[in-house]
């Protein structure tokens, strides 16, 4: 059986038809008479922001050229069953079929039935993603879907490299399933949705900033979100003179590993220190958790001054507190997603102080790509992006290969073409995000090249960029 797009898509991306060779291959998978719904979300590059999105900061995202799709039919069986094309490869069950009953059963599942029924069995747990969007639907849209559906996942986004893998799958996912039951959320809607399939069905704590690239992004364009909790600020586009590229650690990142979730804990436990100091009005919740009366900063960490921190409460928030000691003195945090293990320490300063400065940092970057491209934005704009990245390391997220990464772009240097380098979205590894000159591709190849020869790790290059799921739209394929 071959099919064919009915109305060919409207932008002719080169993976598209990668995919539908690859669908093809598949074809096994689907009945040969029934239409097929695509969906397509693009990773994303973290080029300013990153962790500080949990704490309402500015961040900058550039949708990548790399992307996920998912492909939808609707089936006269009462289950859904997800397969992926590369789940094999990795060690893990290719194919996983969920009843609807046990799904979306007439009382809804907590989120905490449906994450152990997702993720119980660690082979077929990457299905979460995709299967728990039907969870988030009934609890948030009502729905309990009148058919079967069969999901085919494609994904040309490397899992573990921070380039945001897990958001492409769950935007591509949950566009195409809202598409295949007849829903139409718009694009932020869609990427809230895909929030809580991580935070709530998987147990992943992200912010948003992923899922709203991957939905809302614009192909050569800089993604600009306020992260409180989600508010656009428009397509920043490119200017032509300059090129952001990814180089890859080969140091795998997951965003539910311990340093993140440390840190994460450290920024809010700091803004329940900072509240404690500015006398605003706490009230506690229990287990672990309170409520902060903020007429001030909005509730969010990212909105305190750095010339406030510096004077005022700095020396106040601890450089790192143990977990029994801040519950007993504070009562809990204002994050709902995270808690706090009594027996641990927690490095709090230094992980307050990175949204605070990372927030006031991306509006100066943004402030200066509008201008005119001097030689001397170009250096403040690499600045910005180094000190970015020295944050990261003073918070416990960066690596030895980021490092190292980020060190050769800064000896290459402005007369390589080369600006600025960080690490990107949760640290610990990952992706390492580079400012060039237009033309300076032989430079960033040649750093690739040198840290691959120095530590024996792959240093995959990510170049170029695409739209986000909004923008591709839905496509429709047919028999024939």
């Amino acid at each position: 059986m071959m099919w064919r797009p009915d109305p060919p898509p409207r932008r002719a991306l080169p993976d598209v038809e990668r995919f539908i060779a690859e669908l093809h291959r598949h074809a096994d998978f689907f009945e040969p008479q029934t239409p097929i719904l695509v969906a397509r979300a693009p990773g994303r590059l973290d080029v300013m922001g990153g962790i500080a999105d949990y704490s309402g900061s500015l961040v900058l995202e550039l949708p990548l050229a790399l992307a996920t799709f998912a492909a939808a039919q609707r089936t006269d069986e009462a289950c859904l069953i997800v397969r992926s094309t590369s789940a094999g490869e990795l060690g893990l069950q290719p194919e996983v079929c969920v009843p609807l009953e046990e799904l979306t059963p007439a009382q809804p599942l907590s989120h905490a039935q449906a994450h152990e029924l997702l993720t119980g069995q660690p082979r077929r747990a990457w299905a979460a993603y995709v299967a728990g969007a039907l969870v988030v639907l009934q609890h948030r849209r009502g729905l309990r879907p009148d058919c079967g559906l069969r999901l085919l996942i494609h994904s040309e986004v490397p899992p573990g490299a921070g380039v945001s893998s897990s958001a492409a799958l769950e935007v591509a996912a949950m566009r195409v399933t809202c598409a295949a039951c007849g829903l139409e959320p718009d694009g932020r809607e869609l990427a809230l949705l895909c929030q809580q399939v991580e935070n709530l069905i998987v147990g992943a704590p992200c912010g948003v900033m992923d899922q709203m690239t991957c939905t809302c992004g614009e192909q050569d364009h800089l993604y600009a979100l306020l992260c409180q909790p989600a508010e656009p600020q428009g397509q920043l586009p490119l200017p032509a003179e300059i090129e952001v590229w990814g180089i890859g650690s080969g140091i795998g990142h997951a965003v539910v590993g311990e340093d993140y979730g440390a840190v994460r804990v450290g920024a809010f436990m700091g803004y329940r220190i900072i509240a404690e100091r500015a006398g605003l009005e706490v009230a506690p919740l229990g287990d672990g958790q309170v409520r902060i009366d903020d007429p001030r900063w909005g509730g969010w960490l990212a909105n305190v001054p750095p010339s406030e921190w510096a004077a005022d409460f700095e020396r106040h928030v601890p450089i790192e507190i143990d977990g029994a000691t801040f519950l007993r003195r504070y009562g809990g945090t204002t994050d709902p997603l995270t808690r706090i293990d009594r027996a641990r320490s927690y490095a709090v300063r230094a992980p307050t102080a990175h949204p605070i400065h990372e927030h006031h940092r991306v509006r100066c970057f943004r402030a200066l790509l509008q201008q005119p491209l001097t030689e001397e934005r170009l250096l403040l704009l690499g600045e910005l992006m180094y000190q970015s990245h020295a944050s990261y390391g003073a918070c416990g997220l960066g690596s030895d290969g980021t490092d190292r990464i980020v060190a050769l772009v800064r000896e290459a240097g402005p007369a390589a073409g080369l600006y600025g380098a960080k690490i990107t979205a949760g640290g610990s590894g990952g992706t390492v995000a580079v400012l060039a000159r237009r033309g300076a591709a032989e430079a960033v190849r040649r750093v690739a090249s040198q840290y691959a020869r120095e530590t024996g790790r792959r240093a995959m290059l990510f170049a170029g960029s695409s739209p986000g799921a909004v923008a591709f739209g839905i496509l429709r394929l047919v028999p024939g």
